[in-house]
């Protein structure tokens, strides 16, 4: 029998750089099997995906990350009481380090989780994660963090031309004039705080992989996907799933020397000279295009919630490749009353749709 899972989700927003959330929702939908709830977890009444019920059953606020961990372990533990949820899948990267520190808490409160410990946090962290691949041989570009507008000068003359101006979050700009360098430095910046990340520039095809590690830190399963359009922000707009076993194996080692628990994405360029694949980047939690791997044929997310709840999950069959995803906007038409609801209690709750699905 179906299980039905009470699962909570982080990262509503789904605008022009969206969130991983909503996919993550429409990837647990998805699965034939699904019988269970969707909780959604808001930092804001505008976050656009708050307001679709046809994924979510219920919405509650919560406070940002800068409130403590303090007022949000009261307000998770609130959720807990009104919903039951038994999972909690955050996919922030801003937030992890809070939900990472509060895992005790949490899963006093019935809540489990299956994230890094807050350590792993930092090993892959955009300032740490030359460190990492050098002290394992993974092939990483040249990097440089810079504290002083002063410094972008200097590093760039080591680094060379173009130059990709990184945020410790999120955010990479690639500047093709010292002028443009110093302007993207102000903006990430003033936006994401220092240090700002300096990155050598390698002409070459972006190729992204999503993977889940096991509480051993043992791989689970892993989709390979090749970038086919990118915004100004080099955010994938479509993709196709490919499989490379060198790829796939190079991803497999990264997540073992990592002893990775939970959800990543691995970013990869592939170099047009050598072909060889040089690692950029390792967000610690599922892409927003996560919902393609789910269609390929690799649930990650229902298996991430599976792992977290403590239940056997053996390595995953291999993913169908060619499978093409193009994102595109949508208008989601709700009454105001949800959005009142929202700005006056911090809780939505989509009866009607909960009616609907017989829940």
């Amino acid at each position: 029998m179906p299980q039905p899972y009470r699962v909570a989700v982080t990262g509503l927003n789904a605008a022009d750089n969206p969130a991983p959330g909503i996919p993550v929702a429409r990837s647990l939908r998805a699965e034939p099997s699904w019988a269970g709830r969707i909780v959604g977890l808001g930092y804001d009444a505008f976050d656009t995906g708050i307001y679709d019920a046809d994924i979510l059953d219920a919405v509650y606020l919560i406070p940002y990350p800068t409130a403590g961990e303090g007022n949000l372990l009261a307000r998770l533990q609130y959720v807990a009481e009104r919903t039951g949820i038994q999972a909690l899948v955050p996919t922030l990267d801003a937030e992890l380090e809070n939900f990472a520190a509060l895992e005790p808490e949490l899963r006093e409160a019935g809540v489990r989780m299956l994230i890094p410990s807050g350590s792993h946090l930092r090993m892959r962290s955009k300032a740490a994660l030359a460190d990492f691949c050098r002290g394992h041989g993974f092939r990483f570009p040249d990097t440089e963090l810079c504290m002083d507008p002063g410094q972008v000068h200097a590093a760039a003359g080591r680094l060379g031309m173009p130059l990709v101006v990184k945020g410790i979050f999120y955010d990479a700009y690639v500047a093709s004039t010292l002028e443009e360098a110093a302007v993207f430095f102000q903006r990430v910046r003033a936006r994401w705080g220092l240090p700002v990340i300096l990155q050598r520039w390698i002409d070459g095809e972006e190729y992204d992989v999503v993977a889940l590690g096991n509480r051993d830190g043992r791989l689970v399963g892993a989709v390979a996907m090749r970038k086919l359009r990118l915004t100004e922000k080099g955010k994938a707009w479509a993709g196709v799933t490919m499989r490379d076993p060198a790829l796939l194996e190079l991803a497999g080692r990264i997540v073992e020397a990592l002893r990775w628990t939970g959800p990543l994405e691995l970013e990869f360029l592939r170099a047009s000279h050598s072909k060889e694949y040089s690692l950029i980047e390792i967000n610690p939690r599922f892409p927003s295009w996560v919902y393609l791997a789910a269609r390929a044929d690799q649930n990650l997310p229902l298996a991430a919630v599976r792992l977290a709840l403590d239940e056997d999950v053996p390595p995953l069959p291999p993913y169908r490749t060619g499978v093409t995803f193009v994102r595109h906007a949508v208008d989601v038409v709700c009454p105001m009353e949800h959005l009142e609801s929202l700005t006056t209690t911090g809780e939505l709750i989509f009866q009607a749709a909960a009616e609907k699905k017989g829940t």
